[in-house]
């Protein structure tokens, strides 16, 4: 109820915001990534994923709106709770905003590299349609550096409180729904066009560390985490008609570490399925 509470006054004021201030800028892309090396937690198996990616960004005098998508499509090797040889699906959805406090005190807060100050807050929601059944609500706030680079850089500090659901039963999960502790969030996003000669390039991505969130479902302390997902992408619109940002096409690479705090069952073993390394193919159409 504290998150829904939190979540539901931040998402008034957004909206105000929002409403007050018409878009100066925005994108919008559809992506698509796969790759055949992805890892669930207690599944010592390669997973192959088709990803699909709704996003969208756009700014306002005042700050800006990021939205994200993302439908997990897993092989059988990550079932569903059906079992057989239907893959998982899963759907996970972010949502930042960010206000920019110069702008809206009308101060100059740059120094150093730094143009910027925005307080950041929003929330993340998944459901996955396996026998664990996911049901994640996140809520996050917190300071945000924005560098003054081509592109963006930016750098987070944030509180994060996380509820959660596990549909496994004793033993493995004696208490079904779950509220953890307050964990700090440190997050870094970029997207950084440059050419090597005549190509044009953008270096793309986020990268997560969380700290540990006290005790899981089976009364088992979490461990810090850390998700990273980058891409080099080819601006392929540009390079063959002279559109850019329209259609990229590149080489992702996923880094997870104790995904989702997991790291220890009961016994003190290491859990299998914990870690990833995938390289990912990726394209994306922006309109």
């Amino acid at each position: 109820m504290h998150i829904k509470k939190h979540a539901a006054i931040f998402a008034a004021v957004a909206c105000v915001a929002a409403q007050a201030q018409a878009a100066n800028w925005s994108d919008t892309f559809v992506g698509y990534r796969y790759g055949s090396d992805f890892h669930e937690p207690n599944n010592p198996n390669d997973v192959k994923k088709n990803i699909i990616q709704f996003t969208h960004a756009s700014g306002y005098s005042f700050g800006q709106n990021f939205v994200n998508l993302d439908i997990f499509k897993s092989d059988e090797a990550d079932p569903t709770s059906r079992g057989g040889s239907t893959g998982a699906t899963e759907f996970y959805l972010t949502y930042r905003h960010q206000l920019h406090l110069g702008k809206l005190f009308d101060k100059n807060l740059a120094f150093g590299p730094v143009k910027e100050v925005a307080l950041t807050a929003g929330f993340d929601l998944n459901t996955k349609n396996t026998t664990f059944a996911p049901q994640k609500r996140l809520f996050v706030v917190g300071p945000t550096l924005k560098f003054d680079v081509p592109g963006f850089l930016d750098v987070s500090l944030l509180y994060g409180r996380e509820s959660n659901h596990c549909g496994l039963g004793a033993p493995a999960c004696p208490t079904a729904d779950i509220t953890f502790d307050p964990q700090w969030i440190l997050s870094a996003a970029w997207g950084i066009p440059f050419e090597a000669g005549p190509v044009p390039l953008k270096f793309q991505g986020f990268v997560n560390y969380n700290s540990a969130k006290g005790k899981d479902y089976a009364d088992v302390e979490t461990s810090a985490e850390t998700l990273m997902r980058t891409s080099l992408m080819v601006d392929v619109g540009q390079l063959v008609a002279s559109k850019k940002n329209t259609v990229l096409v590149g080489l992702g690479y996923e880094l997870w570490r104790n995904k989702f705090g997991n790291e220890k069952t009961s016994s003190g073993a290491t859990k299998d399925g914990i870690n990833t390394n995938a390289l990912m193919l990726q394209a994306e159409w922006h309109f």
